[in-house]
């Protein structure tokens, strides 16, 4: 049973720090990159491998090319272990736990508070996709099968729908009926085509 509850959140305001230079610490950058260019982000990291680099190139991120500290947590809102030490990663874990900072273990479901999924965007449209920890390489099959799946053009559909919302004078149920009407109509027409 799946029981991970989805959230957007907004990297731009929250402090995250990044465990690790590596490969590992590379990808997760990636991750958080593509999806919020001005995230928040400091690493700590003895050796800083030559892709993190490329990726932090010109974004906003606080580097300390050192070994980690127990207080590189102050004021820290997400925290991902990833370095290829495991005992590291666990004492990082450890000391997030004892702060309630949730943190993500990189290749370690079980020590995870949360999971970085794919995730598909497409102008104002982002869907995230989970396997619960199961097959991240699933995960990125379907988040490439949705990219070809949505239209480039769905920004027009979603800023007609915002200005739509926006002429609605009914309470809230009704506003929600309505526009629950509208985009089941619109879904019946597009599956038509």
């Amino acid at each position: 049973m799946n029981e991970l509850y989805p959230i957007f959140l907004k990297l731009d305001q929250l402090e995250i720090l990044v465990v690790g230079g590596g490969y590992v610490a590379a990808e997760k950058l990636g991750f958080i990159y593509k999806s919020s260019p001005r995230a928040r982000v400091t690493i700590v990291a003895d050796f800083i491998r030559p892709e993190v680099e490329e990726i932090i190139a010109g974004k906003p991120v606080n580097i300390m090319k050192r070994k980690y500290r127990r207080r590189d947590l102050r004021g820290k809102h997400i925290v991902i272990a990833a370095t290829n030490k495991l005992p590291v990663n666990y004492q990082v874990r450890s000391h997030c736990t004892r702060r309630n900072i949730i943190v993500n273990v990189a290749d370690d479901p079980e020590n995870c508070d949360f999971y970085m999924g794919g995730i598909v965007t497409k102008g104002n449209l982002k869907l995230g996709i989970s396997t619960n920890g199961k097959s991240p390489t699933l995960a990125k099959r379907l988040r490439q099968l949705f990219e070809q799946v949505f239209p480039e053009q769905i920004d027009g559909l979603l800023d007609n729908l915002e200005a739509y919302r926006a002429t609605l004078k009914q309470d809230f149920e009704e506003k929600v009926e309505t526009l629950n009407n509208l985009t089941e109509s619109l879904i019946k027409q597009n599956s038509n085509t």
